[in-house]
């Protein structure tokens, strides 16, 4: 990298083995894409509890040539639903995941090989209905490894979204959205 990694924590704790964790964990980044110029990341507490209930946010921002930075960062409500106790190791893990899906993707695209991985059929996973917000036009799947994934009342290709219900099985095709991973193209399946 031409300009050197800035690691930042904000009335967070900074334990001894975050900062090595989120080196070695840009090092993996870098590894995907040796054309990274910079990359900063933040670790904020956005709000304190006694109980520490609310997970610290990570949030990246990847420098790459001739592009806009590419920002991964998310409120502490997106760990909270994908994990039972979320913590620092948490936000750590799932920013970074989602930072190096994009970058892979970034990677396939711009060496041509995108029609394979968009395939609908083949990227299509089975999941179900978990929760369901209609007076907030989304909801969330279950994913097979049990973690839950947002989706979007016009992500439904098929049926009325407002008689979904829990348990409903669906194909869905995941994707990243602003706040990381999504559902998209969500049916329901059949039988």
């Amino acid at each position: 990298m031409e300009i050197p990694l800035q690691i930042a924590f904000h009335k967070a704790e900074k334990p001894d083995w975050a900062e090595d964790e989120i080196r070695a964990r840009v090092d993996k980044l870098v590894d995907l894409r040796n054309d990274i110029i910079g990359c900063k990341v933040t670790v904020d507490q956005r709000a304190g509890t006694p109980d520490s209930s609310i997970p610290p946010v990570v949030r990246l921002e990847v420098n790459l040539p001739h592009a806009a930075p590419m920002v991964v960062a998310y409120e502490p409500d997106r760990l909270q639903q994908k994990f039972q106790t979320p913590d620092l190791r948490n936000a750590i893990h799932d920013a970074f995941g989602v930072a190096e899906k994009r970058l892979s993707e970034m990677k396939e695209q711009q060496s041509g090989r995108t029609k394979a991985i968009h395939h609908d059929t083949q990227n299509q996973f089975l999941g179900q209905i978990a929760e369901l917000h209609p007076e907030e036009d989304h909801g969330f799947l279950m994913t097979k490894e049990g973690g839950l994934l947002y989706f979007h009342r016009n992500s439904l290709l098929n049926g009325d979204f407002d008689q979904l219900k829990r348990g409903d099985k669906v194909r869905y095709v995941e994707d990243i959205g602003d706040t990381g991973p999504t559902a998209k193209k969500v049916r329901l399946a059949e039988g």
